[in-house]
């Protein structure tokens, strides 16, 4: 690749990166002034990224600017690590996210999730209850399970449901438990639990407990989790790519860089 094309190529990938990183960054800052607690949570996380990619942005634009080798060394060396970084993160996210398939139930139209089908570092981190009071304040909100009877008016319409994994874990009993169902948001507590599965003394009716702290729901967080951080790892898996591509032109810019300052 010539001179001119590598540092042409180099310096205008890297001006959008610089302005891709100012976005995300406002983005933290945003998070941080919201009152949601999960978002707060991560602001920190999304503005240290942010200042990183500016930086290594800032810096693979003026190396290719100025065609100067010793940034452009930096600058290759910085998005080596963010290469290797990613890559050690997708494969940690495929291995911890490989397990947990669901179980399927006759008569309903959706799976039920045992957390016990999950890999150990998941059922860890839900059972402690830091982590686990955490989780709830992010993905149990009690109008998720209020909001059932509302969208599902008849029994006929919730048992034809296709109910997601929080939903299916968190409101409403295991279908071991026996209990049946009244409509969206009412079970018939007074029958005998058929499975001695601990879920089933958990559960109540009330919109405050519902099976908030059934180990189906930290099952069906588990499952949630593990949906998003795949989306994250094939998300990752092209942007290594597309960085890898940026990477190659990198070099022959540094290259071409040390190659002029030889010759001057």
């Amino acid at each position: 690749m010539s001179t001119g094309t590598s540092t042409f190529v180099i310096r205008w990938v890297n001006f959008l990166t610089m302005l891709v990183a100012v976005a995300v960054i406002g983005y933290g800052i945003w998070m941080s002034s919201h009152h949601d607690g999960c978002r707060k949570s991560l602001t920190l996380p999304v503005m240290a990224l942010g200042s990183v990619i500016f930086l290594i942005s800032v810096i693979g634009f003026l190396g290719a600017a100025k065609n100067n080798s010793i940034l452009l060394w930096m600058y290759l060396v910085m998005l080596c690590l963010v290469l290797v970084g990613i890559l050690i993160f997708t494969v940690l996210v495929f291995m911890i996210t490989n397990n947990g398939s669901g179980h399927t139930v006759a008569g309903l139209r959706y799976k039920e999730y045992q957390l016990q089908d999950h890999g150990s570092w998941f059922v860890k981190k839900l059972n402690n209850t830091h982590n686990w009071k955490h989780l709830q304040s992010c993905f149990l909100k009690i109008e998720a399970c209020s909001n059932m009877s509302k969208r599902y008016k008849t029994l006929k319409q919730y048992k034809l449901a296709r109910l997601t994994p929080i939903e299916a874990g968190c409101c409403r009993p295991p279908s071991e438990c026996g209990y049946p169902a009244v409509n969206a948001s009412y079970y018939d507590l007074s029958f005998h639990p058929v499975s001695s599965n601990n879920d089933c003394k958990l559960y109540k009716n009330s919109k405050a407990i519902k099976c908030y702290n059934c180990d189906s729901c930290k099952a069906g967080v588990a499952e949630y989790i593990k949906t998003e951080w795949r989306v994250v790892a094939i998300f990752n898996v092209i942007l290594f790519v597309i960085l890898s591509m940026i990477y190659f032109v990198g070099c022959c810019a540094r290259r071409n860089a040390a190659r002029l300052h030889l010759k001057s």
